[in-house]
């Protein structure tokens, strides 16, 4: 079984990277629709202590093979 997961890296003003990871993006992500939703992170102000700048994004596969179910 295959999972894949987006990692949306963002930078903090202390220097250090905040992470926000989501479960089962579509396959078919746009660099554009990525950046354009990590602006939108950015500019909501929902975080005490949030991202200020976009770092980098990737999507991340994983393999799972179940030995004993």
């Amino acid at each position: 079984m295959e999972t894949r997961t987006l990692r949306m890296i963002f930078g903090l003003s202390s220097g250090k990277e905040w992470v926000l990871s989501l479960s089962n993006p579509r396959t078919d992500l746009t660099e554009g629709e990525v950046t354009t939703a990590m602006q939108a992170i950015i500019d909501s102000d929902l975080f005490l202590v949030g991202p200020d700048m976009i770092v980098r994004a990737e999507i991340v596969s994983r393999n799972v093979t179940e030995v004993v179910a």
